[in-house]
Formats: structure tokens, sequence, C-alpha cells
């Protein structure tokens, strides 16, 4: 709701602007979508490996 409220003040003081960011943004999204994909598994990798790393200690904090 915020963005959408920026969006509107930007169209009252600059509607050229507003109209080519309404253009642009899904344009942006598409060439990101990429990098957050490789971001989840990147994420996903990291957390196996320290769940990998970790799970000795926390064994052992169960048996004592």
């Amino acid at each position: 709701m915020f963005t959408f409220l920026l969006w509107c003040l930007l169209f009252v003081l600059c509607w050229p602007l507003a109209l080519a960011a309404l253009v642009l943004y899904p344009l942006v999204w598409l060439i990101l979508l990429p990098f957050k994909i490789l971001g989840f598994a990147v994420h996903g990798a990291l957390s196996l490996v320290w769940a990998i790393v970790t799970l000795p200690f926390r064994i052992l904090g169960k048996l004592f």
C-alpha cells in the first residue's frame, strides 16, 4: 500500500516518470528474477551445510 501511495505522489509530481516506472517495473523484475532464484538456492545450500556442521553439537546437547 505504501508503494502505491508513493507512486500516486510521483504521478502527481511528474506523471511521465511515474508512467515510465509503471512500464519498466515488470521488465526490471524479470531481469532480477534469476538472481532471486540463485539467492534462494544459495541460502538453502548454506543452511544445509550449517545444519550438517552443527548436528554433532545438537546431538551431544540432547544427550547431556
